[in-house]
């Protein structure tokens, strides 16, 4: 794929893009569980906010990686929050990464297939579509939920490919997730990108082998 970014447009023909840290700003869902979360648990379980910070990252270590990292019921019964209430309360602060937007208009105005493939639980997916429309820019949006696997799992790949089909070699998959572009890698998609800078708040981030932009819209040549 050679030492830039840039890619050969008349080379592919679908583009897969991921949401939170891609598309959308990771600084939403950063600031959610890493601050929200630990102030709703404290004071519904009467703790100081100095335990709840203790407690809840072994809980969220014990399943990174696994589709109950994402999902909003498990993470209700196992805090008892009301996560989708929550999520629902504040979602007025989800946006989109800065040029995303100017991103998906210009692939849709060449013609490629655009499809949203997100890890991000269908009712999450729902509210981030309804706060800033994401549908309109897409053929399809998937979570991959229903696939019974995340992402990152080699499992995923093929059930997504018999939903969706597309021609590995001839597609463009965007992610910011290194364990996601693994999995994606040795299922055989073509031409990968990471995205260095998921969190507007935060420095960027490494990417390891992958060639990498800080935003989308790097990638338009």
């Amino acid at each position: 794929m050679g030492a830039s970014p840039a890619v050969d447009w008349s080379a592919i023909d679908t583009v897969l893009l991921d949401m939170d840290g891609t598309l959308l700003d990771l600084r939403f869902d950063n600031w959610f569980w890493e601050e929200l979360i630990p102030h709703r648990y404290a004071a519904a379980h009467g703790l100081e906010l100095t335990q709840a910070h203790a407690v809840l990252p072994p809980k969220f270590a014990a399943v990174k990686g696994t589709l109950q990292w994402y999902c909003i019921e498990y993470w209700s019964e196992e805090l008892k929050l009301d996560i989708g209430r929550i999520k629902r309360e504040t979602y007025d602060r989800v946006g989109f990464l800065p040029g995303a937007q100017e991103f998906l208009s210009l692939l849709k105005e060449r013609g490629k297939r655009c499809v949203l493939v997100t890890n991000a639980h269908p009712l999450t997916l729902g509210l981030k579509d309804e706060r800033v429309a994401l549908r309109q820019y897409f053929d399809a949006l998937y979570s991959s939920h229903p696939f019974a696997y995340p992402k990152e799992d080699a499992a995923f790949w093929p059930r997504l490919a018999a939903e969706e089909p597309f021609v590995p070699q001839r597609t463009l998959f965007v992610d910011d997730s290194l364990s996601v572009l693994n999995a994606a890698r040795d299922f055989g998609i073509g031409w990968l990108r990471a995205v260095r800078r998921p969190d507007s708040g935060r420095p960027a981030q490494h990417t390891g082998d992958y060639l990498a932009v800080d935003r989308v819209g790097e990638l338009i040549g």
